[in-house]
């Protein structure tokens, strides 16, 4: 790259987390339309980096620059959309009206649609609009692929290519980073280190700097070893004289213990596959589902046998989950059937992590039905020890799930089902949330698995690194299955994703009679429809409102044990809520697809 002056930088950054130092005399700088990665596992400080980046948190010591007249957009990992109506969220920023309306059309969202109750895709997709529509110079993503499906990420790649803003990017997604990177910046042990090419070299580059960093510590353990000893021999006797080098052994000491404690690493994981299920492990035959007016599937027939790697893709909406419940037997077919093999042990972590319920702690998450012990594969293990190998401190332990982050509620999940003998294993959307380094250990972890997956996700790398095979589905009844991965799937199947065009009319046979004039097909809603979706558009955000609040009561660490009936009766409302609001949001779902598909008739 040509050497171009940084309009955002910082320089030789310290900044301490009460007693934890985070950073250490960190050095990174973007130039002009530079696009680049932030790489870091879990808890590094890669928010933290950004926030400073944007003046919003004052570091100890260093020196940030920004170009004067610098116009920076930032997509925080959990956006907050205000406002009345997308379009005015996505203005509010200082966006021309015309950009605003473009780009969030172009994310596939209505400009007018209220700005309250909206899905994780939706908010997503609305804070990347907004991003993009104020031109920046600078546009900082924070996990910017969380909740998008692979159409969705496939138009944020577009949206920043074509940019002119440079970019700093915190994102699990490889697929993407590889596609949209030139720059990698590591944030590692309190320090940034820098690679000038795009992500697709980084694990080699990375490799190369820990086998370097191996070599040092190997020669480091040895000096160590010569001071232990000499040390041993009487360093008192000679206090005064020799004063520097015990405080270069004590500063040894101390460099050896953060580098331990900073090599923590991933989490510990294995898989147990369980006995062997039979040679069928799920055979469907003509299914077809429907939803209102709505069809998500249409005969379609798939036969799953013992080691198939299965994965599930799709637009948000389109049906993904559905089929998975289908294919298990959970919901029934409206035609066609499915039968289950033998032997089954299935384990399922669900995308909605239904499973883990705000007041619950960590322990009574992996210990449900009490005591310290907890069988792990046939044996048993204390819930500490088997907690801490998915990074899980002790201290977390009586934690309710509620002060978990999204990642830590993703690894307990995986930790529980984990657990247990599993011979088919289902996994929803398993890659949300996860660092780099979890989601290899998983990947790795499931390559070797001898059991069966079903796969649901939206990360194109770990799909075509895992699948044996791929379903899509297309929301409008079209399901296809293909051998291989995502690469693939869009290989064998170009255009699948595009809208159905609807077909010309077939000309009028010719007949002594006139014929009659054809009925002019509807192009809106009826107004039961229209009106039942105006209803649930306000409906959505009451629900939202009402969760928000019985959460908020149920966090009270202290309830349960001055009255349980209150406890219970929360509980029972926000089950019941929460059930209310996934029933309109379908049902709005439905309504909105017919009113869109009526204007394209138009």
């Amino acid at each position: 790259m040509n050497a171009r002056a940084p309009i955002l930088a910082l320089k030789d950054v310290r900044l301490k987390d009460g007693p934890v130092m985070l950073f250490d005399g960190v050095d990174l700088a973007l130039e002009p339309r530079v696009r680049a990665s932030l790489v870091g596992r879990n808890g590094a400080g890669k928010s933290t980096l950004m926030r400073i980046l944007t003046g919003k948190v004052e570091p100890d010591a260093g020196d940030r620059f920004v170009t004067p007249g610098l116009a920076i957009a930032v997509v925080a990992q959990e956006p907050e959309i205000t406002g009345e109506t997308l379009l005015d969220y996505a203005c509010a920023g200082g966006a021309e009206r015309h950009q605003a309306e473009a780009k969030l059309e172009a994310f596939g969202l209505d400009p007018q649609k209220p700005a309250t109750g909206l899905s994780g895709g939706e908010t997503r997709r609305a804070a990347l609009a907004r991003a993009f529509a104020e031109d920046p110079d600078v546009i900082l993503l924070d996990e910017p692929t969380n909740h998008l499906d692979i159409l969705a990420i496939e138009t944020l790649e577009e949206a920043l290519r074509s940019s002119r803003a440079a970019a700093l990017i915190v994102s699990h997604d490889r697929a993407f980073l590889e596609r949209v990177t030139q720059r990698c910046f590591w944030l590692e042990n309190r320090k940034v280190r820098r690679l000038d090419r795009g992500f697709g070299e980084f694990d080699a580059w990375a490799e190369g700097l820990l086998a370097q960093e191996a070599e040092e510590a190997r020669r480091l353990d040895k000096q160590l070893e010569r001071e232990e000893h000499w040390l041993r021999r009487g360093v008192t006797a000679r206090r005064a004289r020799n004063e520097g080098r015990r405080r270069k052994l004590l500063a040894l000491r101390e460099e050896k213990r953060q580098r331990l404690r900073q090599g923590q690493g991933p989490a510990s994981m294995a898989v147990d596959a369980g006995g062997a299920s039979g040679q069928r492990v799920v055979e469907a035959k003509g299914l077809s589902k429907r939803f209102g007016e709505r069809t998500l599937l249409s005969s379609f027939s798939t036969r799953i046998t013992r080691g198939d790697r299965v994965a599930i893709v799709g637009p948000n909406g389109a049906g993904k989950t559905t089929l998975v419940k289908l294919l298990l037997g959970e919901i029934a077919p409206d035609a066609g059937e499915v039968v289950l093999g033998t032997n089954l042990e299935i384990a399922y972590v669900d995308q909605a992590r239904a499973a883990l319920k705000p007041d619950m702690t960590l322990w009574d998450v992996l210990a449900p039905a009490g005591g310290d012990q907890i069988l792990v594969h046939g044996r048993p293990r204390h819930v500490a020890a088997y907690a801490k190998d998915f990074l899980f401190r002790d201290a977390q332990l009586r934690q309710p799930v509620a002060s978990l982050s999204g990642g830590e509620r993703n690894r307990l999940l995986l930790a529980r089902a984990l657990a247990s003998p599993a011979n088919l294993m289902v996994l929803d959307e398993p890659t949300n949330d996860l660092d780099m380094d979890t989601l290899d250990l998983l990947e790795e972890l499931l390559a070797d698995y001898e059991g069966t997956l079903i796969l649901v996700s939206h990360d194109r790398d770990f799909i075509d690194r895992l699948a044996t095979s791929t379903i899509a589905l297309d929301g409008r009844g079209r399901a296809v299955e293909t051998p291989g991965g995502w690469q693939d799937f869009v290989g064998q199947n170009p255009g699948f994703f595009t809208p159905i065009a609807a077909p010309a009319p077939t000309p009028a046979k010719a007949a002594p009679a006139a014929p009659a004039s054809p009925a002019k097909p509807a192009s809106k809603l009826s107004y039961k429809d229209a009106r039942r979706l105006s209803e649930l558009e306000g409906l959505a955000p009451r629900l939202t409102d009402q969760i928000r609040t019985l959460e908020e009561r149920l966090h009270d660490p202290g309830l349960y044990a001055r009255d349980k009936v209150a406890f219970d009766r929360l509980m029972a409302e926000l089950d019941k809520a929460r059930a209310s609001l996934a029933a309109a949001e379908d049902e709005w779902l439905l309504l909105e697809e017919k009113r869109e598909s009526l204007a394209r008739q138009a």
